[in-house]
């Protein structure tokens, strides 16, 4: 996400330390640093709060079709359990023995090194991780970030560190603490909120914000209407009017797009040799057309729609989602940006912040709107791009990621404005940004899995196993949820009541479903289909069962630039590239790694080929190429006149080719799993 940096070819050491003037150097840690550092004050964890409801918006906020259930409510099972165990045990639970920038001397634990965003991004994941995992370790690592900024606020209500008084860092933060006190409750979190929210409300006339808290307003929103529910402090309205005010106006930047094509670093206003770069800071133009932002900005007409309510608000997201899938989508969900938005080539990457910032947008706005093809969007995100950005043991991942990826390596790259380290594999390859926040992809989604609805009942958003535990009325209730999804097209779901209770079963269908059958107890179910969910009204008793078993196709499809992709539900297939692992250098803990190709990758599938999906077994590691879940075999044809562009990636797949040579069989596998990959295809005609 490059906050702190100087974008384009002429970035530099010096530069960055120029633009990031307020940060301090920070000491490396030694590889071998127990987990438990001896000179942090040991933490004690509070006792997790019970199970609950969630309530809907305080007057005179809108009401919204779906909950969020408290932070804590959902744990993992099955093979998203292992995924986050796999977090844990890599980068996602121990950056903070062999990054510095984390570590010890953190200026979010009361230390002189980073005192910026890192600290509150490692903990916005570590956070809801421990608790899912319920990880005593990896509760006691957060527990010290909440512990110190908790117990060192400034006598003005300011929190964090003294070293920089940036509005940004402390929007993270605030999330941060939100999940914090629905976990446990904390009596310190609310006064804490209070008093720097009216120290913000008095301040931001003489102080207001700048550069990524401006364009990035919208996640203090968040916080403001969460405290503004629990507390009914009207100053907290006026707050989030001058946020607003002050704010990038997102809406009206995507109802007159000024971006409709990849752009260049000269256009970006980012050419050094005309001025571009200048220590004067970014332009808005720059801001404006910045990935991670855009990512973080797709949640701002809905959140907005809570205090307006106004429908036109929460609807504008379809229309922007649209203008991004058509000037910069890619197959994955998500529109390209490395590091601006950079037009619809599968050659051009994104980021893995903007992975993870655009999953947690979505999330928000899916509770909002209702609109299941929002569910839809962030399963295809979640269950492609997410785990591609890592190595199966979560020690290392991408800045940028390409859904035609042949090489991640030290050239150039189809990049505008980031350098050669783009892609590689490593502990914080081009910048460091991802580094400490990816952690939050999988405990947020785990976290959406279910919500309640506003006519008392619970629904099931996004499809993986998870267990749920919370109150409907006055009945505490559990639900089980196996599903090896969506790997498989079946999902299986027990109730446990402590008594007969009555309320609506919500159920999404998937939008690639052609079908779906619902049963209860082994008999059809009698359930209302609406706009992409099903309701089933009843009285549920302890070990009802509900099934659900949607038709799924596995199909081709042609993008907008007339290439092919196969894809199985929220799953995309492709053709992994037999990978060739080089470890560029050492990094404490972890290593940078380049990979090269071993096998051709130029392959368009045959026209006439058809496609034939097997199913194996979900194995310890969920998206692993050694042993895919599922795979599609299929046939075609080399491509000769594809080929290779300087700079180390494929040029985009060729169009009005004739698929004459001599066919071969194609095993394709998930997305996620292969780090050398094709996913579009040339389309070939007969």
């Amino acid at each position: 996400m490059n906050d702190c940096k100087f974008f384009g070819a002429g970035f530099t050491r010096r530069a960055l330390l120029r633009s990031c003037s307020y940060l301090s150097v920070a000491t490396w840690l030694a590889p071998g640093l127990a987990r438990a550092d001896p000179a942090l004050p040991a933490a004690t964890v509070p006792h997790p709060a019970p199970p609950r409801a969630p309530g809907q918006n305080r007057a005179p906020l809108a009401g919204q079709p779906f909950l969020p259930l408290p932070s804590g409510s959902i744990r993992p099972a099955g093979w998203l359990e292992r995924q986050m165990r796999i977090q844990a045990d890599g980068m996602g639970g121990r950056l903070d023995e062999t990054w510095p920038d984390v570590g010890p001397n953190s200026g979010w634990l009361g230390g002189t090194g980073e005192s910026w965003e890192r600290g509150p991004y490692f903990v916005d994941g570590l956070l809801p991780l421990a608790w899912a995992l319920d990880d005593p370790a990896l509760k006691a690592k957060a527990q010290r970030f909440i512990d110190w900024t908790l117990d060192h606020p400034q006598p003005d209500g300011m929190f964090g560190p003294t070293s920089n008084d940036d509005w940004w860092p402390r929007m993270v933060m605030l999330k941060v603490l939100i999940q914090y006190h629905e976990l446990t409750d904390d009596p310190r979190v609310i006064p804490l909120m209070r008093r720097y929210f009216a120290h913000q409300l008095k301040a931001l006339p003489a102080r207001p914000l700048k550069d990524w808290g401006r364009f990035r307003w919208q996640d203090e929103l968040v916080a403001v209407l969460w405290l503004y529910n629990r507390t009914g402090d009207a100053s907290l309205l006026q707050l989030a009017e001058l946020l607003r005010a002050q704010g990038w106006n997102w809406q009206a930047e995507y109802a007159d797009f000024p971006f409709k094509a990849k752009l260049s670093a000269e256009e970006l206003g980012l050419d050094e040799s005309k001025g571009g770069n200048s220590a004067n800071g970014l332009s808005d133009r720059t801001l404006s057309a910045h990935g991670v932002n855009n990512a973080m900005g797709v949640k701002t007409s809905p959140l907005w729609s809570i205090v307006s309510g106004r429908a036109t608000d929460r609807d504008a997201i379809k229309a922007e989602l649209a203008v991004l899938d058509r000037y910069h989508g890619l197959p994955i969900g998500i529109f390209s940006a490395d590091e601006h938005l950079a037009g619809t080539s599968p050659s051009q990457g994104i980021e893995t912040c903007a992975i993870v910032e655009m999953m947690y947008s979505l999330e928000l706005a899916l509770a909002i709107t209702g609109d299941a093809a929002i569910a839809d969007r962030i399963e295809r995100i979640a269950y492609n791009a997410l785990p591609a950005a890592f190595t199966d043991d979560m020690w290392a991942h991408q800045y940028d990621q390409q859904p035609n990826q042949i090489k991640c390596s030290l050239a150039k790259g189809p990049w505008t404005t980031n350098g050669p380290e783009a892609n590689l594999f490593g502990l914080e390859p081009h910048f460091g940004c991802c580094t400490a926040n990816f952690h939050q992809g999988w405990p947020k989604l785990n976290a959406s899995l279910w919500m309640a609805t506003a006519g008392g009942g619970l629904a099931a958003m996004l499809y993986a196993p998870c267990t749920v535990s919370t109150v409907v009325g006055d009945v505490p209730l559990r639900i089980e949820q196996a599903t090896d999804y969506p790997f498989r097209d079946t999902v299986s779901i027990a109730l446990h009541p402590e008594r007969e209770v009555a309320f609506p079963l919500v159920l999404r269908v998937p939008g690639w479903a052609r079908s779906a059958k619902i049963s209860i107890n082994g008999a059809p179910a009698h359930a209302a289909s609406s706009r992409g969910f099903v309701t089933i009204r009843r009285s549920w008793r302890a070990g009802d069962r509900v099934e659900a078993s949607f038709d799924v196709a596995t199909r081709r499809v042609e993008t907008a630039d007339g290439a092919s992709t196969v894809e199985h539900g929220a799953l995309l297939y492709v053709l992994p590239i037999e990978e060739n692992w080089e470890k560029w250098r050492p990094r404490g803990l972890t290593a940078d790694w380049q990979v090269y190709p071993a096998s051709p990758w130029n392959v368009g599938l045959a026209p006439d080929a058809s496609l034939h999906r097997t199913e194996r077994a979900v194995s310890p590691t969920p998206f692993s190429r050694r042993s895919p879940a599922a795979v599609v075999t299929t046939s075609g044809q080399a491509v000769p006149e594809w080929i290779e562009a300087h700079g180390g990636y494929a040029e985009p797949p060729p169009r009005g080719l004739t698929g004459n040579g001599d066919q071969r069989p194609l095993t394709l596998i998930p997305y996620g799993a292969a780090k050398l990959r094709i996913t579009a295809f040339p389309t070939l005609t007969v």
